[in-house]
Formats: C-alpha cells, sequence, structure tokens
C-alpha cells in the first residue's frame, strides 16, 4: 500500500491550533504514515512532538522559513520549507531568532495600530494566548476573534483588518542566504507553494531556476492555494529544473478548514529528500 506523507503541518509551536503531542496523534488518527513539523521559523516544537509519536508513524523534522526576494520593490514574500538540518546549526539558529524577534516586534506593532484606532484588543493576552509559540498574524486575528470584532481568521486577514489596513512588513532571511544555510545545516530545502497566487505576488520561473543552482532542492505542487494549472505549471518546472516535487496539507488546525492529509507526497520524492539529508534522520515510532 502507497504510503500517506504529508509534509507540510503547524503547531502551536507557531501559529497551529493543535500542540505537536495532538498534531502527531491527529496525524495516527487521519491514516498518514508519514509527518512533517514545519512550524514557523522555529524547531520548539520538535521535542514534544517525538515524545507523543504514535506506534506506526514517522516524524519529519523541519521548519518553515520566513524569506523575501530583494529582485523587486517591494521585495516578495516566500517561505521556504527547511526539513531534517541540524537544529543546532549556529548560523541558522541566529537567524531564526533573528525572524521571530522582528515578527513579535511586528505584531506588538500592528496591536498599536489597532488599539490607536479604539480597537479593543491587548498584546500581553495574545502572547499568552501563544504559549511562547513563534508569535504572527494568525494568533491577532485569533484575538479578533475572540473579541467578536471578525466572525473568522478569514475575515481578521480581509483588506479591513490584517490583509491591508493594519498590514506591516517584517523581516525575513534574503531567500538565497536561506537556501545556502539550511543546506549548510544538512537540511533539505523546499520552496513552499510557489505559484499561489491567491495569496498575492508570486516570483518568476528564471528565479527558481537559479535557488536550483544554489542548492534548492525541490517545489511544493499540491497545496490548497494552488489552483489545478498552477500545480501543474509547478509540476512541469520541477521536472525542467531536475527538482524534487512534494504535496502538503499545511495544516493549521482550525486556523484553516483544510484537513491534513488533503495533499500528499510520493514515496519517491520522500525517499530523495531523506537521501539528501546529513542533519537530522526521520523518527520512527515503533
Amino acid at each position: 500500500m502507497t504510503p500517506a506523507i504529508d509534509l507540510h503541518t503547524h503547531s502551536t509551536a507557531s501559529d497551529g491550533t493543535l500542540t505537536p503531542a495532538e498534531l502527531v496523534r491527529a496525524a495516527a488518527d487521519a491514516g498518514l504514515d508519514v509527518v512533517a513539523i514545519t512550524d514557523h521559523d522555529t524547531t520548539a516544537g520538535w521535542d514534544a512532538a517525538v515524545a507523543a509519536l504514535p506506534p506506526g508513524l514517522t516524524l519529519v523534522r523541519g521548519a518553515e522559513i520566513s524569506c523575501r526576494w530583494h529582485g523587486v520593490a517591494p521585495p516578495v514574500p516566500l517561505h521556504l520549507l527547511a526539513y531534517l538540518f541540524d537544529p543546532r546549526h549556529p548560523e541558522l539558529v541566529d537567524e531564526l531568532a533573528r525572524v521571530r524577534a522582528a515578527r513579535e516586534v511586528r505584531g506588538e506593532r500592528i496591536v498599536r495600530l489597532l488599539q490607536a484606532d479604539g480597537v479593543d484588543i491587548s498584546w500581553t493576552e495574545i502572547m499568552t494566548a501563544a504559549g511562547g509559540g513563534t508569535v504572527g498574524r494568525p494568533h491577532i486575528a485569533a484575538a479578533l476573534v475572540r473579541a467578536n470584532l471578525v466572525a473568522s481568521t478569514t475575515e481578521a486577514f480581509g483588506p479591513d483588518w490584517l490583509g491591508e489596513r493594519y498590514r506591516l512588513p517584517k523581516e525575513d532571511i534574503d531567500v538565497f542566504r536561506a537556501v545556502t544555510l539550511v543546506r549548510a545545516a544538512g537540511g533539505v530545502p523546499v520552496l513552499a507553494h510557489p505559484r499561489a497566487t491567491r495569496r498575492g505576488r508570486v516570483v518568476p520561473d528564471d528565479l527558481i531556476g537559479e535557488l536550483a543552482e544554489a542548492g534548492l532542492a525541490g517545489l511544493e505542487a499540491d497545496h490548497e492555494d494552488h489552483s489545478p494549472a498552477e500545480a501543474a505549471h509547478v509540476r512541469g518546472l520541477a521536472a525542467e529544473l531536475g527538482l524534487l516535487v512534494t504535496g502538503s496539507s499545511d495544516f493549521h488546525g482550525t486556523h484553516k478548514t483544510v484537513r491534513l492529509g488533503a495533499h500528499t507526497t510520493s514515496l519517491g520524492a520522500y525517499e530523495r529528500i531523506i537521501a539528501q539529508a546529513r542533519g537530522v534522520t526521520p523518527v520512527a515510532s515503533g
């Protein structure tokens, strides 16, 4: 039987709603054989996920790194999935810490803007609700929902709120530097949802070719935010560049409606990731 492999999920270590332990249990309940924990700019959920790993489930440890391409103005935000890297690599550790700190500064500034317009939410309450996880706009969106100011996270990310009016840029890692750092840490870098135009601007194919030359290993094709045409384009580009192709849910719990295992990765692509990794190995439960 073909294994079910989902290589992009989030826990409360960043902006998911399930704890790392709940995430791996939910992955097993969803019938997955392999799941990756890829919280934003952090490895904080790794140990708890390993400790709670249910029988029959294999855990791929990773992160989703916040990046920018500075080839146009304003720079284009990108997300880089990094798999099986050494979490103690000094340069990567320092960069991820810098990005997490910048997220916090941006979050507090957004809350101050909201408060200045009479919106009654508390930064302290948001930080408490985050429980030590990497703070992002979804945490502010959740606070808006709790305050009955919006009906849903989707509305909170609309143009009247965090999508435009109260949106501020954050400091990210240059995407070429991120690819280089992930490789230096023994990890395998895969560009997340590279053609998802519904998320905003996307980068040109030529840039992805340059990233492949710099060490990019793969592209995430099957994703909730890709149309069928966009997913097909990504698969074609990956074939042209000799990159592996992944599919995944980008599961966030109740922050999104997508289910674990909604999109999956082939066994062949998964094996290519493992073959390239030099940092840590997948963890298989008994």
